[in-house]
């Protein structure tokens, strides 16, 4: 029986050696509001590499910490007060790994069932483990700040990214025509999700802009790069457009933006993790990122490589040297 009162969780002490230590540690017992969920796979988001190397004092970890922001997993246990979830459904969610939350390296955890959605039924754990932070992320920039919409022209910075892969989806699935740079290796798997694959590297924003939208401009931008590359979604955006960045965290020359009459949106995906306000919206975001995968909408882009706790680190690594294919998963 002890063994049971007890799960094994990958720990990290302090930024300077940025390493995992596993460990057994009390499994967490769900309050009356809370779901037990057993995590069989965690998404990696170089968020979490930057949680870990202490390069994130904005995601408010609070040492030691367990990690790992995204979840997928089968409700183990049901708190007195939740109706929404029974023992045996299959979710998935961003629910820790920030703000002193326990995060999803580790065997279980006591989780907020508002930031849960059933997985899609055709969906590995790892494809769902794969989706909370970066569709979360993409449909808030597109849906509800910029209100993408059919017959637009959509242009998103960074489209073979964790975020921007997903970006691309979201856009098309809501009728939108739509543009995303990447390096050309990547080309193909734009092109696959629904958008006309442009070369950044060979092409200026200036041609981008002339080429596909006859120098109008795009409606909606949609930057998942930051620093310069923002700078060109201010000068890519159509008079009256909406530029929306998971990046905007440095000093920007608004001017290219205020002279079209344009919108800019920040994207601070935590807010509702960190703030305990807006997690029931997380919710349902995820209930609409279930509803498109089923209707064959939306599938996230897995690197094929299999990590496990034990390979964590690796699996970090990956991220933090660019050799993911969009997105990377540990099973547990």
């Amino acid at each position: 029986m002890e063994r049971l009162s007890k799960m094994r969780a990958l720990i990290v002490d302090d930024f300077q050696s940025a390493t995992f230590r596993t460990a057994e540690i009390p499994r967490p017992e769900p309050t009356a509001n809370q779901v037990l969920v057993r995590i069989k796979a965690s998404g990696v988001n170089p968020l979490d590499s930057k949680i870990r190397t202490g390069k994130a004092p904005h995601a408010k970890p609070v040492l030691p910490a367990v990690l790992g922001t995204d979840l997928a997993g089968v409700i183990e246990a049901v708190g007195q007060d939740v109706t929404t979830f029974k023992v045996g459904d299959e979710v998935y969610g961003l629910t820790g790994g920030v703000g002193g939350l326990q995060g999803s390296l580790a065997e279980f955890a006591a989780v907020d069932p508002d930031l849960l959605a059933k997985k899609p039924t055709h969906f590995s754990m790892r494809e769902a483990a794969a989706l909370p932070l970066v569709f979360l992320t993409a449909w808030e920039g597109l849906v509800d700040r910029a209100n993408v919409r059919d017959g637009q022209k959509v242009l998103v910075l960074g489209g073979s990214g964790g975020v921007g892969h997903i970006a691309v989806q979201i856009a098309k699935a809501h009728g939108a025509t739509v543009f995303a740079t990447a390096s050309a290796a990547k080309h193909d798997m734009v092109q696959q999700l629904g958008a006309m694959p442009i070369d950044y590297r060979t092409t200026s924003i200036e041609q981008i802009v002339q080429t596909f939208t006859d120098g109008r401009g795009f409606d909606v931008v949609y930057d998942t790069v930051g620093g310069s590359t923002l700078d060109d979604a201010f000068k890519a955006v159509c008079n009256y457009g909406h530029v929306v960045s998971s990046y905007g965290w440095g000093q920007h020359n608004l001017m290219p933006l205020s002279r079209k009459s344009a919108t800019y949106s920040g994207v601070f995906v935590l807010l509702p993790l960190l703030t305990g306000k807006g997690r029931a919206h997380h919710g349902e975001i995820l209930r609409q990122a279930t509803q498109l995968a089923e209707a064959n909408q939306l599938r996230p882009v897995v690197d094929p490589r299999h990590f496990i706790l034990d390979t964590a680190l690796s699996a970090h690594e990956a991220v933090e040297q660019g050799t993911a294919v969009s997105k990377i998963v540990i099973d547990l």
